[in-house]
């Protein structure tokens, strides 16, 4: 009677402990290099209803996360809370999917090539246009570079909207003179900021 080689089972033994060896150190070094199997979160808050859009403070209690993103763009980009809350408004009416027949999209209703312009900037190429802190970090980022370039106030809501609407060069061409439409959308997105940090110090949330 022959016998087998002990031998033979321990070669095939340590053969499938490499492979397993190899694998496990190809995923660690794949997430050490920034790849993941797992999508980043998206922060999309529930979307407020109706009545709370011209009141920040109904809002910020029905979606606080609105709120709190505006304050984080502000602390990076320097536009008020206020006038990216009037924006995002302006743009979308806080709908995460919104779209228009232009292209724009998201919370910001930005335009494709301009949103990879932003996360190649900021370094985040899972920045998310539905993703509320993006949007708010977007648009702060867009008005930070406004106010670089052209020397529009950060505090300027009205102008920093031509610019955002129009595009910078647009704005510098004058484009927004000979359309009326665009000046009355600037002036609502104004009257809101206006009205919403008014708001925001009667019901303490730091304007």
């Amino acid at each position: 009677m022959s016998v087998k080689p002990v031998c033979n089972d321990f070669s095939h033994l340590l053969q499938q402990r490499l492979r397993l060896g190899l694998m496990v150190l190809l995923l660690g070094a794949l997430t050490l290099s920034g790849c993941s199997f797992t999508p980043s979160p998206v922060y999309r808050p529930k979307q407020p209803p109706a009545f709370t859009h011209n009141d920040i403070c109904k809002l910020t209690r029905h979606a606080p996360m609105f709120y709190q993103a505006a304050k984080r763009a502000e602390k990076r980009w320097g536009t008020p809370a206020h006038v990216l809350l009037a924006f995002v408004h302006r743009e979308s009416r806080f709908v995460a999917n919104a779209r228009s027949s232009s292209g724009a999209y998201g919370y910001p209703q930005a335009k494709s090539a301009t949103w990879r312009e932003y996360k190649k900037a900021i370094r985040n190429p899972n920045a998310s246009r539905e993703n509320i802190y993006d949007a708010m970090d977007f648009i702060g980022w867009y008005n930070y570079l406004s106010h670089k370039r052209l020397g529009i106030s950060r505090w300027d809501a009205y102008r920093l909207y031509l610019a955002y609407h129009e595009g910078r060069a647009g704005y510098a061409r004058g484009s927004w003179k000979r359309k009326p439409h665009v000046r009355q959308y600037a002036r609502q997105v104004a009257n809101l900021a206006w009205r919403y940090r008014k708001q925001m110090k009667r019901c303490g949330l730091a304007g």
